[in-house]
């Protein structure tokens, strides 16, 4: 495929959560980082040139893909970039994609690629993109966005909103929280190569940054940009809220959402841990969970994801709970609504108990 991949890492932060690591490299799943996701959709679909755009606390990304092996990547020039930093600002402070991908000139010119495919991984999604292409240059128009319906319901505020009329674009709105009926951007992107380094090109000569608002509906509403739409019928998970992150890893729970996610048109790949089975106590309950490997379990865990190398102590109760890797749940600890970052520690009979709606977060490392 005749494609250049980008993925931006970390546009929206999640807290406690996003303090210290990137949005992409974010624990998901029992045993993935979202930038997986992403990855996968390029590499999957046969893309081989990919830059990945970060500005902070990349080190734990740059850790978890490494040469990009897992997902049939080298690292280096024409294959898997690291584009960091990435900005030149005269005000050292992040204005927008756009300029971003100004800053990566060489980049982009780099291979004679016809199409960019730009994700960002905040959303979680497994997309064909053979599918997508495919549907863009059908079109004939500069930018395909990849969008979902069911996300708009009045509240929920999107990048990018879209209103279709028998397939054609007929609203458009940025940062708003748009009605049913509308579609909500993806921030999955397929563009002309050669159209975008000119555009971008313009609009940062302008003083513009902001690629939903200044590049997409200001060109729709100018008319210098053709825009057209992808539906995505299957699942994507908006995690760009601590709230979100939480119910969308306890919607693992439900068979379809896992199938679609990690199947539905292509696996999902990661960095390689192995680690020793689980082990089941004598007592241990264990009730509508996703465990990963090398989990020590002594106590009732139910409607959870654990990650890889949990402790769970004797009489402990843990429920709807997301707890991550290498924690320890001490004995008599009692847990509901909670997500233990990596490596914490809760000590025997403590009591935490959050809210379905705002669950508690405990940061990487700390012990309660």
């Amino acid at each position: 495929m005749n494609v250049m991949g980008i993925i931006f890492a970390n546009d929206t932060s999640l807290g406690a959560l996003t303090e210290k690591r990137t949005m992409a490299s974010l624990p998901y799943g029992g045993r993935y980082r979202q930038v997986d996701f992403a990855l996968s959709n390029l590499t999957c679909a046969g893309v081989r040139h990919v830059g990945i755009f970060t500005r902070h606390s990349y080190q734990s990304l740059m850790h978890h893909i490494g040469s990009g092996e897992e997902w049939g990547l080298e690292l280096g020039e024409g294959a898997l970039e690291f584009l960091t930093p990435y900005s030149h600002s005269a005000t050292d402070s992040y204005r927008g994609k756009l300029e971003s991908l100004a800053s990566a000139m060489d980049f982009l010119r780099y291979g004679n690629e016809d199409y960019i495919a730009i994700i960002d991984a905040a959303v979680l999604s497994n997309v064909d993109l053979d599918k997508v292409v495919a549907a863009h240059a059908a079109s004939g128009k500069d930018i395909t966005v990849v969008a979902k319906a069911g996300i708009c319901n009045g509240s929920k505020q999107v990048d990018l909103a879209l209103k279709l009329e028998k397939g054609e674009i007929i609203d458009m709105a940025v940062d708003y929280a748009a009605p049913e009926g509308y579609l909500a951007s993806m921030d999955f992107f397929v563009v002309n190569k050669k159209w975008l380094i000119e555009q971008v090109k313009e609009c940062v000569a302008r003083n513009l940054y902001h690629m939903d608002r200044n590049l997409i509906m200001g060109g729709w509403n100018k008319g210098t940009a053709t825009v057209n739409v992808y539906e995505h019928d299957g699942v994507a998970l908006f995690n760009e809220t601590v709230d979100e992150y939480y119910r969308n890893t306890l919607a693992l729970l439900d068979k379809d959402v896992r199938h679609d996610l990690f199947g539905a048109n292509h696996p999902v790949y990661t960095k390689v841990r192995d680690r020793v089975p689980c082990y089941y106590g004598e007592d241990a309950q264990l009730d509508d969970c996703l465990v990963a490997d090398g989990c020590m379990l002594e106590g009732k865990v139910k409607n959870s994801v654990l990650f890889r190398q949990v402790t769970i102590g004797e009489d402990a109760e843990v429920e709807d709970c997301i707890i991550m890797n290498d924690s320890v749940v001490g004995k008599g600890a009692k847990l509901k609504y909670v997500i233990l970052d990596k490596e914490t520690t809760v000590t025997p009979g403590a009591k935490l108990y959050g809210t379905k709606e705002h669950p508690i977060v405990i940061k990487k490392g700390e012990t309660v």
